[in-house]
């Protein structure tokens, strides 16, 4: 189905479908075969995939490679996300994440992401209860934390509890029959971090903290 039309698609697999992943491991399978046989390190995901290589040389064979064996295979790659990056003075993204040198972290658009599914969670208007929203917002959180939780830039999960914590008292505020966004010092100390904490808000901060403490061991 596409939309209200049903097709019959005679090539490729549908963007998004439960299946997609399992058809690109299945076809992609001697490409991970061939590149290995090459002595080249590839991190793939379906259709998604970085090759490691030690210089440029070697990353200009491995594009090589690639391009001759998904041109025999009737596959394209991607125009503009095919690109060969110098990981030392480049940042690339995959599969959610920048990585900039030796760091790692969300990038903006999986930030953007799961801020417009929050805001649709915590509208100053909604009529559902504060311990209804937690628990609904709760499993969003913990969801994207159970992926995004090794980010290098521990400031993403404070600014991001920082957030949803002024969204939450926004909504608040509107109930005792205030205005505007809670965003001032008075907010804060009528509705503390401790409050919402009280009421099981999941936090990122302290979540990556418990991880990474456990890490360590």
């Amino acid at each position: 189905m596409d939309g209200a039309e049903e097709r019959i698609p005679v090539s490729g697999a549908p963007q998004g479908a439960v299946v997609s992943p399992l058809l690109s491991n299945v076809y992609l399978d001697p490409l991970d075969h061939l590149l290995a046989h090459c002595g080249f390190g590839m991190v793939r995901y379906a259709d998604d995939f970085v090759i490691l290589c030690r210089s440029a040389k070697d990353a200009e064979r491995a594009l090589e490679q690639v391009r001759i064996w998904v041109t025999d295979n009737g596959l394209t790659l991607h125009p503009t996300k095919t690109q060969i990056v110098d990981s030392r003075t480049e940042s690339f993204s995959f599969l959610g994440y920048d990585f900039p040198g030796t760091k790692h972290w969300p990038r903006k658009k999986s930030l953007q992401k799961l801020k417009d599914t929050l805001r649709t969670k915590t509208r100053r208007t909604s009529g559902d209860s504060l311990q209804w929203i937690i628990i609904d917002v709760n499993r969003t959180l913990c969801g994207w934390f159970n992926y995004f939780q090794h980010s290098t830039r521990r400031s993403v999960y404070s600014d991001l509890d920082s957030w949803l914590h002024m969204r939450l008292r926004s909504l608040l505020r509107r109930r005792a029959g205030g205005r505007g966004v809670a965003r001032d010092q008075n907010a804060s100390f009528t509705w503390p971090n401790a409050f919402l904490a009280a009421h099981g808000l999941f936090s990122l901060a302290t979540a990556h903290h418990v991880a990474s403490q456990f890490s360590r061991r």
